[in-house]
Formats: C-alpha cells, sequence, structure tokens
C-alpha cells in the first residue's frame, strides 16, 4: 500500500499518515458561509482538500473514505443580507449553497460525502454544549454559554501561543457577562427577526465554533482522521474547535491531523476589493476562463504557500493542457497511475512535482499514463475538456504568417509598433501569441472569435 504522508499543524512535521481504521478513513473540512459568491480564495481549499480526498480513495478504496464539509447557514452576514434585500434566509442560503456546489464543480472538484447545514445540527449542538456546563467547562451568563479557555490547559497548542500572549495580540471581545476576555460563545440571544431556537439558556443561537465540532461528531465519530481548512482559520476557529472537542470528549478524541492550506494573491498583492483584484469563481468562469485552467493554476504552487493568481500563469496553464489534450485525444487511460506521479502526491500533496512528473510523461509519449495519472489530479476528465473545442477548425497560418513578417522587419528597423499592434489585436481577439526563436504560435483561448480578426488581412 502507497505510504502517504502530511503535514500535521498539530505536531508542526510531517507525518506517516497511519489512518485510525484503514477501512473507515474519515475527513473534516470547513466549508462556507453562504451569503454570496465564493471567490477564488475560497476555491483553493476547496481544490486541495478535493486532490487529499481522490488520493485516499486511490489509495484505500472510494468505499472506504467518508469526507464531510459543511455549510454554515446562520450567520450575521445572511442576516444582513435577508434584511438588504427583503428575501427570506432560507431563499438565501439555498441559492448561495447551489452557486458553491455549482462553481466548485466546475473546478472539477467532487462532492463530499456529506454536507452538512448548521441549521439542521441545532440540536447536537445543544446537547455538546450541556455537556461543557456539566463538565465545567462552560458557563451560562445573560442568555449566553460561554467556553471557559483557561479551563482547559491545553488551549493554544494548534497556534502555538499562550492564552496571555493572545490577549496582548489579538482583539478580544470585552463583555460584562464574561468570566474572562478570552471566553469565546457556545451560544447567545438572537437579535430581533433573526433565526431563533429554543435552548435550557433562552431562545437564541449558535456560535461559530460549536458548530463543526458537533457536526464532525455527529457524522464523523468523537475521533477521527483529518481535519482541514484554510490556514486564516487555525485561529481561533480551529483552537476553539479543539477546546471544546477535547474538554467535551477527552483528551484523545476530535481530529488526529490537521491540515491548513496558504493563502492566495493576486498579481502579487493581497486581493481586495479596494485594489480592484477582488474577483469570483463565477466572474472567471463567465470571462470565458475555464475551470480546469482554474485548478490547473492551483496545483502549481505547493498548498502550503502563499499562492499568486496572474494571468501569465493561467496562460501557461492554458497552453499545457491544450498540448495535453491534443496528445490525449482518443487515447485510452490506462489502469495503472505513474509511480512518479503517485509519490509525489502522497508526499504531501506535492503538486508541483506532480505536474512535472506529468510533463514528463507527456514529452516520452507516454499518453494512457498521462491520462491516467492527471486523473489523480482531477485534470484532463472528459467532463472536463470542452473548453478545448473553441476556435474549431479556423485557420491561422495567414495571421501567423502576417505577425512573424512584421516581427523579422522590426528585428531589422528597431521598430516594433506593427508587432505590438498586431499582438494586441490577436489578444483582444482571444488568441494567446506565444513567440520564441523558433517562431511564433498562435493558440486560441476559450474567449477566441475569429469574427474579430477581420481587417487585419
Amino acid at each position: 500500500m502507497t505510504e502517504i504522508k502530511l503535514y500535521n499543524t498539530k505536531s508542526r512535521s510531517k507525518e506517516v499518515f497511519t489512518p485510525l481504521d484503514q477501512n473507515d478513513v474519515r475527513m473534516y473540512v470547513c466549508g462556507p458561509t453562504v451569503y454570496d459568491r465564493a471567490h477564488i480564495g475560497n476555491a483553493r481549499p476547496v481544490v486541495v482538500f478535493d486532490l487529499l480526498y481522490r488520493l485516499l480513495r486511490h489509495v484505500y478504496g472510494g468505499d472506504q473514505v467518508t469526507y464531510a464539509r459543511n455549510f454554515t447557514d446562520v450567520d450575521d452576514k445572511i442576516n444582513k443580507r435577508a434584511t438588504e434585500t427583503g428575501r427570506a434566509i432560507r431563499d438565501i442560503t439555498d441559492e448561495t449553497i447551489q452557486w458553491y456546489l455549482d462553481d466548485m464543480g466546475a473546478l472539477g472538484a467532487l462532492e463530499p460525502d456529506h454536507a452538512p447545514r448548521a441549521t439542521d445540527y441545532i440540536t447536537q449542538m445543544i446537547d455538546m454544549i450541556a455537556e461543557l456546563i456539566d463538565k465545567g467547562h462552560a458557563y451560562a451568563a445573560e442568555g449566553h454559554v460561554l467556553f471557559r479557555v483557561r479551563a482547559y490547559e491545553n488551549y493554544g497548542s494548534l497556534s502555538g501561543r499562550s492564552v496571555d500572549d493572545m490577549i496582548a495580540g489579538a482583539r478580544v471581545e470585552v463583555a460584562p457577562y464574561k468570566e474572562d476576555p478570552m471566553d469565546f460563545v457556545l451560544w447567545k440571544p438572537s437579535g430581533k427577526g433573526d433565526p431563533s431556537w429554543d435552548s435550557p439558556w433562552g431562545s437564541g443561537r449558535p456560535g461559530w465554533h460549536i458548530e463543526c465540532s458537533a457536526m464532525a461528531r455527529d457524522i464523523l465519530g468523537a475521533r477521527f482522521d483529518i481535519h482541514g481548512g484554510g490556514l486564516d482559520l487555525q485561529f481561533p476557529h480551529h483552537e476553539n474547535e479543539i477546546a471544546q472537542s477535547k474538554a467535551c470528549c477527552g483528551e484523545d478524541s476530535f481530529a488526529q491531523v490537521w491540515m491548513h492550506n496558504e493563502m492566495l494573491q493576486v498579481e502579487g498583492k493581497k486581493m481586495s476589493k479596494s485594489l480592484g483584484n477582488f474577483f469570483t469563481v463565477r466572474d472567471l468562469l463567465d470571462q470565458g476562463v475555464p475551470g480546469e485552467v482554474i485548478r490547473f493554476v492551483f496545483l502549481g504552487t505547493h498548498y502550503s504557500k502563499p499562492m499568486d493568481w496572474t494571468e501569465r500563469k493561467r496562460q501557461e496553464a492554458e497552453a499545457t493542457l491544450r498540448k495535453w489534450r491534443a496528445l490525449c485525444d482518443g487515447a485510452k487511460a490506462s489502469a495503472e497511475i505513474a509511480p512518479s506521479v503517485l509519490s509525489a502526491m502522497a508526499d504531501d500533496l506535492n503538486t508541483p512535482g506532480a505536474i512535472a512528473a506529468l510533463h514528463e510523461l507527456a514529452k516520452r509519449g507516454d499518453i494512457e499514463g498521462l491520462r491516467a495519472s492527471a486523473s489523480l489530479l482531477g485534470l484532463l476528465a472528459p467532463s472536463m475538456g470542452d473548453w478545448v473545442d473553441t476556435g474549431g477548425d479556423v485557420d491561422l497560418s495567414a495571421y501567423v504568417a502576417l505577425i512573424s513578417d512584421a516581427r523579422t522587419s522590426a528585428m531589422q528597423t528597431k521598430d516594433f509598433s506593427e508587432v505590438d499592434r498586431l499582438k494586441q489585436a490577436y489578444i483582444t481577439a482571444g488568441l494567446e501569441v506565444q513567440m520564441s526563436k523558433a517562431g511564433v504560435e498562435l493558440v486560441p483561448t476559450a474567449g477566441f472569435n475569429v469574427e474579430l480578426l477581420e481587417g487585419l488581412l
């Protein structure tokens, strides 16, 4: 059996992954709060843990792996959206969940085995809160229930910080009903008109952190294998999950391996609406960027490293996938994944290494191996390939000759204005212009429109 190594945030080391039960491998990943479209940063953990899900299924068997990813459908942002639009909360969350599934599906992500909605697990959350109160780890105050952080002596083990350091370096809500500023909410009163449920502590709704603990426990059991999510969730969300779950169910309970993906930038800058570089997955898809290309760009950077989305990377990803799909056209995938690709993926999801191995397979003409191996990364699936037909059988040789002649002339006159003009016209028409010493190649992108080339010849 293939040996898998994963970096465990909890131990701060890469470890050989040994499931609690190899016939029942269980993974939980924190999902979205469903009030709007998912931006491309939201998509990174989806792709990362889809890769891990595929790897686990390959190694242990599809029926032996259970993957759960939740939807947070009770939240202040959702309530605000309902107030602003006058729409029912359930209508908003139903619509947003379907958007999310459609957009992530376009990236080739498999749907998890379980996709629990927080509002379907309120009873389990109330029961868990009651257990924490009974064990002295939580207390009720003014309609709230709060977790006693200092009563759990290992608080901070995941992020590696002491409680005092956290207070000094973080924003904490100071409230008169708190015994300690670091205590966090398990249950709270609902605002007027907001969703509300009856509980022993009054009508209200759960805090954010208790959701995942209760849902993971109910679906996967008190002790399971892997918990994943973005690095931004490490503190306080995952730290609080660990504290309340272990305080409730024992120190050896909850996730055995913790994995976190790094954040995403756009053209070297933090994604921000104020900078004009904020866009959703749907924005890219509607602009004609294929989901498979988006996925490939993500795979080019190891999940533990910050990822920079750039136009150049998109173009390179599209060109590579076009070449691979042309090679694989009509070829059948073998049953065997190349050892070099599987070895890279088993080494803490080393996707750059796996892509390098795929390039080598293509270079030596192992087309069946390329198709089979790419499938482990969610690439070259027939269902993802419609976009490569864009451009049809248009003969681009005259346009290649036009810009090649202009380039030859420019090399002599040192005036590249005509080359630049043609290049910009080609790009506007949806052609990727690749220039090298060997010559010029024009590659149609998903948005290619031959009518925009009229008048150039």
